[in-house]
């Protein structure tokens, strides 16, 4: 069973590790990565199969995860590091020249946790495809994880791969939808709409399911463990996942303005006072 005091905790910390890291350098998306937080304890701290220590890239008998929209990589780092794959310290680094927490993620460096570099959108669920492909061609029973953007959704490689993944019956895969309904130009709506997306991914042949409570830590707990159960079924599974962007920051949440903007002073001193220090420390 979750241990959601602890877990609840590790958002609180995560979104303040967020926020200073954005802060800075005075580079970075807190936006969209504010949203995914409670997404990514969930993942790494409840649902996934992982070995931090130690990381291999092939990950045998581990379940993968690979992030479609990598501009949100504060908060995959914060969890990775919290969850044992790196020094916290080293988020220190993030964004400066020559370490391994580059704005987007990396693999020359040799990040653990990273198995692929990622953030020109469209291309996180083809990679995933693949991923979960060769574990069946290995026999390996395990899942493969992607997280995409909704706004990611306008790139037309990902219906290619949608369609492919259908065809092929890849039902070892979970894709989740960031569905902020906002994008770095302004709501999608007003940018390019993506229409009724559940009645587009079950044309494509996918079992759909839709989380309306994104940022709620059990809700998405239970949502993630319900695609686990819903795989090995011939299809697969997509959560189009409803959240808040910069949910946590009153200032910040529901608009596109913090996609990719770093908050001043008086903006993170505002913002920090309302997250709760935990007993994890900053770094």
């Amino acid at each position: 069973m979750a241990d959601f005091s602890k877990l609840t905790e590790l958002s609180q910390q995560v979104r303040r590790d967020i926020l200073r890291m954005v802060f800075n350098v005075q580079s970075g998306h807190p936006g969209g990565s504010l949203g995914c937080t409670e997404f990514f304890v969930a993942l790494y701290g409840n649902v996934l199969k992982h070995s931090p220590k130690p990381f291999k890239m092939e990950g045998k008998n581990q379940d993968l995860f690979f992030l479609s929209n990598g501009h949100i990589s504060p908060v995959w780092y914060s969890v990775l590091a919290r969850t044992g794959y790196f020094p916290v310290a080293e988020l220190n680094t993030f964004r400066k020249l020559n370490t391994r927490l580059q704005g987007h993620p990396t693999t020359h460096e040799g990040l653990p946790g990273i198995r692929v570099a990622s953030g020109s959108l469209g291309q996180g669920m083809s990679v995933a495809i693949g991923a979960a492909l060769g574990k069946r061609l290995d026999g390996d029973p395990r899942f493969v994880y992607c997280l995409t953007g909704d706004g990611e959704l306008q790139e037309g490689q990902n219906w290619e791969a949608i369609m492919f993944a259908a065809f092929n019956k890849v039902d070892n895969l979970i894709v989740t939808v960031d569905w902020n309904g906002q994008q770095i130009d302004g709501p999608n709506d007003q940018v390019l709409s993506l229409g009724n997306l559940p009645a587009k991914w079950k044309a494509f042949g996918w079992d759909v399911l839709v989380l309306e409570q994104g940022n709620n830590l059990e809700a998405v707990i239970a949502m993630l463990r319900k695609a686990k159960r819903r795989c090995g079924k011939g299809k697969p599974v997509v959560i189009l996942m409803k959240t808040e962007m910069g949910y946590g920051v009153d200032f910040m949440q529901g608009t596109h303005k913090w996609h990719g903007k770093s908050p001043n002073q008086e903006q993170f001193d505002q913002a920090m006072a309302q997250l709760p220090k935990t007993t994890l420390g900053d770094f």
